[in-house]
This record gives structure tokens, C-alpha cells and sequence, in this order.
């Protein structure tokens, strides 16, 4: 499962994907040279949940994660304090340290930046129908629901 939207005006990089994402493919989509400001962000994940060791996770998205996830950027790209956003999700099975998010946000100033990079990325997590299943070192597992 996998889609991009890119829009003239700003520049909009949204997806999800099974493939490994870059922080730096997302910083270089939102390169403008209106911008004072590129503010990235990468979850990746961790080796541990709840006071428990997790050895790896697996992403399960909905059909309609890739629609909804370019929805999402195009409504942070059209803020007039953004320039350009890019923002993808991982699906699949993911191993310890491995980017399961990635976005970049510019724009003309470092707060606004600052600001829109960090609401991206709570909106991501609370809109975009996609499962977590997480497995511990001792065998156990756990899905944790979506939006």
C-alpha cells in the first residue's frame, strides 16, 4: 500500500508505505526558498512499552491511510504560514530503531515551523487509521488500537 500526492502550490509529500523512510528525503521535499525554517521529526521505534521489552512492531494501515494521510498534509499545507510539508508512515514489520514516521515542515520563521511540525504530527497519530502490534521479549504481544 502505497500513495504520494504532491500539489503545485506548496510543496505536499504524503504517504504510506512498507518501504524505510528518511528524514532527509522528507527535509529536501519541503526545501523552499521562501523558508527560514525546516523542522523535522522521526519516530522510530523503541525497545521498550510500558516498563516491558519490546522486541519489534508491525504496523497494519486501512485502506483509505494513504488518502487520508495526503488529506492531512494538504490541510497543514495550506496554513499561509507553511511553505511545504512532507510527512509518510511506515506499515509492516519494523525492527528496534527502525523509522515508523517521518515529516518535515518549512516555513518563513522557526516557530511556525516549530509549531505546524509538531501539530502535524499529533494529528497524524490521531487520524490515520493504522494498528500497532507490539511483540515483548517474552513472547507476548499486544495490538494497540488506532483512531
Amino acid at each position: 500500500m502505497s500513495a504520494s500526492t504532491f500539489a503545485a502550490v506548496e510543496t505536499i509529500l504524503a504517504r504510506v508505505t512498507e518501504e524505510p523512510l528518511s528524514v532527509a528525503e522528507h527535509e529536501a521535499a519541503v526545501a523552499d526558498k521562501r523558508a527560514g525554517a525546516v523542522v523535522s521529526f522521526v519516530g522510530v521505534v523503541r525497545d521498550h512499552d510500558g516498563g516491558r521489552s519490546v522486541t519489534e512492531l508491525e504496523y497494519t494501515g486501512h485502506p483509505t491511510a494513504p488518502e487520508l494521510i495526503a488529506e492531512i498534509a494538504a490541510e497543514f499545507a495550506a496554513r499561509p504560514e507553511v511553505q511545504a510539508v512532507a510527512v509518510s508512515h511506515r506499515i509492516g514489520l519494523l525492527g528496534i530503531g527502525d523509522v515508523a514516521l517521518a515529516c518535515a515542515v518549512s516555513a518563513a520563521h522557526r516557530g511556525q515551523a516549530f509549531a505546524a511540525c509538531a501539530e502535524l504530527v499529533d494529528e497524524v497519530k490521531a487520524r490515520l487509521p493504522i494498528w500497532k502490534r507490539q511483540v515483548f521479549s517474552d513472547g507476548d504481544e499486544e495490538w494497540v488500537a488506532c483512531p
